[in-house]
């Protein structure tokens, strides 16, 4: 059931190790790299709620979820195989959100299939199964580059083009992404809308929630980005930080346009359509995911963080160079992805651990401790210069990988209705992607700014993320035991 996330994790650790190193050898400045990953986060906010809802809606000789994994499989393979293959900082910028879209379209409904498959006591373990495969995958795709240095592939190429450590390393991820998917799409079944009707008596996909004070909701996200766009005018910062105030003005518009739209057409209370099933379950959103997503802002913020700079960090700090083409840019690069390798490796073994935390501690107090050892780990790159001891606090980013992987997924699938697993899975990732926009949007006017250019005071900034997401912990609510 999970072992399709072994190929999807691929996907995902060659883009967060290598695509920086991608758009500094295609000739982008540190200021750029953010704004350049804002296509991925926008493409999930997108496509994970579209995925979740049509997933809830479909079934096929394949099921519900398995078509999804097969199609976003397919696409995802063939945008792995251009992304090395992008002459121009455009075109990788292009292929990045392509990769984003097509793992997206895959790995949206894997969340709502274990939710699916499993008891509510089995949950937690297997998301955890799930962050064993997740680990492992990630692993190996991210340590790929220096493996293939270490076997004779060439890591260095003329400026402008990518070194065959890094195309070969997207090829391989290519073949075991769609490998990995397609078995889990053979060897899995499913279990029929009736089933789940019967397992989970609560209203089915199409029940309607109730958008009270809907409008009252919209008019403040307005007022929000009317406030912040005058800010940013104000205080002159950088332009891409108006994709926030865009972003907080486009939701209150979408929330009064819906408003309107039901005054209008009161017929749409009957019935309606994708944009407003996906806004009413937002709108009604249970407690427990509200709660939740305050930890999952500040853990996805550091999150980000850390893979737009660590590679620029460890190049300037612990390799004390800065020419995204030289020898040994490429050698520091190499050696982030083994760092990269290690707290996934660490990751898949915590999965073996956590069950024990939570065990003994429970959901909660095991989520914060997992955060503050990642917390510690990504401030401890502001005191090693040696960056063979980088090892040790990636340790501690890896029991916050893991758990952040799975803890969050157990504490919200106990409070979600078993007709709405997907949607409410997909509108959960937003909890994922607006993080990932607010870090492209400020870690660059911050660096230029705050942090005088010195990449390792955005790591620092996560950690502190990390710690605020473990005490946000504390605030969530657990569903009471069956």
């Amino acid at each position: 059931m999970c072992f399709g996330f072994l190929g999807i994790q691929f996907g995902f650790a060659l883009q967060t190790a290598d695509v920086s190193r991608i758009f500094q050898t295609l000739g982008a400045s540190l200021e750029q790299i953010p704004l350049l990953w804002v296509a991925a986060p926008i493409t999930g906010l997108i496509v994970q709620p579209i995925i979740g809802h049509c997933s809830d809606r479909t079934w096929t000789r394949l099921g519900r979820r398995r078509p999804y994994f097969l199609a976003g499989a397919l696409l995802a393979t063939l945008a792995l195989l251009w992304m090395p293959n992008a002459g121009t900082l455009w075109m990788a910028a292009i292929a990045l959100w392509l990769m984003d879209a097509t793992f997206n379209v895959a790995m949206e409904p894997f969340r709502a299939f274990v939710a699916d498959q499993l008891p509510v006591r089995q949950r937690p373990l297997g998301y955890l199964v799930q962050s064993f495969f997740i680990g492992t995958g990630a692993v190996i795709a991210s340590m790929l580059p220096w493996i293939l240095t270490h076997l004779g592939v060439s890591n260095v190429a003329p400026p402008g083009v990518i070194p065959d450590t890094v195309k070969y390393a997207f090829y391989a991820g290519g073949a075991a992404l769609l490998g990995a998917v397609l078995w889990t799409v053979a060897s899995t079944r499913e279990y029929p809308p009736e089933q789940l009707r019967a397992f989970d008596p609560a209203p089915d996909a199409d029940a309607l929630p109730a958008l009270h004070g809907i409008w009252r909701n919209g008019a403040a996200w307005l007022l929000a980005g009317g406030v912040a766009a005058w800010l940013i005018q104000r205080y002159r910062l950088r332009d891409e930080v108006y994709l926030l105030a865009a972003g907080l003005a486009l939701y209150g518009l979408l929330l009064l346009g819906y408003n309107l739209a039901l005054k209008l057409r009161p017929a749409l209370n009957r019935q309606r359509g994708l944009l407003g099933h996906v806004l009413g379950d937002l709108h009604a959103m249970p407690a427990a995911m509200r709660q939740l997503a305050w930890v999952q802002l500040f853990s996805w913020f550091a999150l980000f963080a850390m893979w737009i700079y660590a590679t620029a960090t460890v190049a300037q700090m612990q390799y004390g160079v800065t020419d995204a083409h030289s020898a040994r840019y490429n050698e520091a690069a190499n050696w982030v992805g083994v760092l990269f390798g290690v707290y996934n490796g660490c990751a898949a073994l915590a999965a073996f651990a956590i069950p024990w935390m939570v065990r003994r501690w429970g959901l909660r107090a095991s989520h914060l401790l997992n955060l503050w050892l990642g917390g510690a780990g990504l401030l401890a790159f502001l005191f090693i210069r040696d960056p063979h001891w980088l090892l040790l606090p990636m340790l501690g980013v890896g029991f916050a990988w893991a758990s952040i992987l799975s803890l969050p997924y157990a504490m919200l699938s106990d409070n979600l209705p078993a007709a709405k697993m997907g949607v409410y899975m997909g509108i959960f990732n937003f909890f994922i992607v607006i993080p990932q926009l607010v870090a492209a949007s400020v870690l660059g006017e911050l660096l230029k700014r705050c942090f005088h250019g010195q990449p390792v005071w955005a790591l620092a900034t996560g950690g502190a993320s990390l710690l605020v997401a473990g005490l946000c912990t504390l605030r969530v609510r657990l569903a009471e035991p069956p």
